[in-house]
């Protein structure tokens, strides 16, 4: 037992937390505890059940680790917080009966808004004797909402002969689904439902391949994010305002890669865990995040790092608004109601709203001057005047301004409006024109990284 992966990563971490470490990064240390505890034991037992049940009895494995889930929240969160899954599920699906987008969507948002209701929020807080128990459970009840309202949303749009695949109990193998259950990534409805329905030929070989293959990622990701918080304490610099006003521009633009580096790597971490699980049940997992290096757009990123979520704002959310396909004004608005979502299930703080805004901001410029590089007359003139070196560089110009947008947001997303006002009045008003177009110049650099990789591997 001592030699396993498990003990080793407990005895590692053990040995680097008597270093200096930073521990301002409330979610990173968050899920790394109740990992290390509780949950990366419950997600070993579904490991366990799921390769007995796929080597025994594949028909019934959705109902396997549907009990298992249920037993696993259960032992987690404890008889109140099972009976708040149970009953968002439950009140989910009884609307969904009327077949009712909307109506659907609004039981959804009330669902949501009692999360934040501090009556309730008090009244929750007493089930537990820590603070931290209590956020596990309004982590998981919140991700539960999305999938909640996936499988009501497709139960809205099926027709009566495919209600047989949409039935209660496998809302519940869908909602219980423990991998996926306290922080994504989301998967939806349908996807889930016809992988796991799906019978393939079982290898033990493969699976175990595939299993130590997948651990010694994750442990090299989780080595190199614990390095990042022992070494280099950007989350405690960004804490405090002196610091980011006293450092030098090279400093600034530094802890800002450095930030977004960080959140990077904890989310293949992260996400990295369950997908390795998913793999093994046999179900395809969303993509694992994109290098945030490569980034060169809004709309790229919001396509490549969380795939899950972008997948499900797109299908129950944009598309059903009328999307690109719509007028200027439809576009508009479904693309903010998709920020104004995303806002809101993220918090609702004020800084959120700040960075759903500037995230529409930057969609809609950037699908804008596509629309208006791929008229005709003037993509024949550029064709005419520009060779394809100078319309590489012109692009790699305009994804610069795009990608400093970007990155403000993200500090935002990551430190507060705070931290985007340091960063704006250093960079943008105090440091114009040096350091601004410094920066301008880093990322056009950067840019082209971007561009050259999407096109080499033809990344959508």
């Amino acid at each position: 037992m001592g030699s396993s992966p498990w003990a080793l990563t407990s005895m590692l971490s053990t040995k680097c937390t008597k270093c200096l470490k930073d521990p301002m990064d409330f979610e990173w240390s968050y899920w790394i505890e109740w990992g290390r505890e509780r949950i990366l034991w419950l997600l070993a037992g579904h490991l366990l059940v799921s390769q007995v049940s796929r080597l025994l009895v594949e028909k019934y494995k959705p109902w396997c680790l549907m009990v298992y889930g249920m037993a696993a929240c259960w032992l987690l969160l404890g008889v109140k917080g099972f009976a708040v899954i149970l009953f968002h599920a439950t009140i989910s699906f009884a609307v969904a009966q009327f077949q009712l987008s909307l109506l659907t969507w609004l039981c959804s948002l009330i669902l949501l808004f009692t999360l934040r209701i501090p009556a309730v929020e008090e009244a929750k807080r007493k089930w537990y004797d820590t603070e931290n128990e209590y956020y596990l459970l309004l982590f998981t009840v919140s991700v539960r909402c999305l999938f909640c309202t996936s499988f009501s949303l497709e139960y809205c749009w099926h027709g009566p002969a495919q209600k047989s695949s949409h039935s209660f109990l496998w809302m519940l193998a869908y909602v219980f689904y423990y991998p996926t259950f306290h922080n994504g990534p989301l998967l939806n409805f349908d996807e889930f439902s016809k992988q796991m329905r799906r019978q393939e030929a079982f290898s033990l070989r493969t699976n175990l391949s595939i299993l130590i293959m997948g651990i010694i990622r994750i442990f090299f990701w989780w080595c190199l994010a614990e390095l990042m918080i022992h070494l280099m304490y950007i989350h405690a610099l960004y804490s405090s305002a002196p610091p980011l006003e006293a450092a030098s521009y090279w400093a600034l633009g530094g802890l800002a890669l450095a930030q977004v580096l960080f959140f990077y790597v904890k989310y293949l971490v992260l996400y990295g865990v369950p997908a390795l699980l998913l793999q093994m049940d046999g179900l395809k997992p969303p993509a694992l995040p994109c290098c945030v290096s490569l980034m060169h757009s809004f709309t790229k990123m919001w396509r490549s790092f969380d795939v899950g979520l972008h997948r499900f704002l797109v299908r129950y959310i944009y598309v059903p608004m009328g999307g690109s396909q719509s007028s200027l004004l439809g576009t508009l608005f479904s693309t903010a109601l998709t920020f104004a979502f995303v806002s809101y299930w993220h918090g609702g703080q004020s800084y959120l709203w700040y960075w759903g805004a500037l995230n529409w901001l930057g969609v809609i410029t950037e699908n804008g001057v596509k629309r208006i590089l791929s008229v005709s007359l003037i993509q024949e003139l550029i064709d005419r005047f520009f060779s394809p070196r100078i319309r590489r560089r012109l692009h790699a110009v305009l994804a610069s301004v795009s990608t400093s947008m970007l990155i403000l947001s993200n500090l935002i997303f990551l430190g507060g409006s705070h931290i985007g006002k340091i960063y704006w009045n250093r960079i943008f008003m105090e440091g114009w024109p040096w350091a601004t177009l410094t920066v301008l110049g880093f990322l056009y650099c950067y840019s082209h990284v971007g561009i050259e990789w999407e096109q080499k591997y033809a990344v959508n």
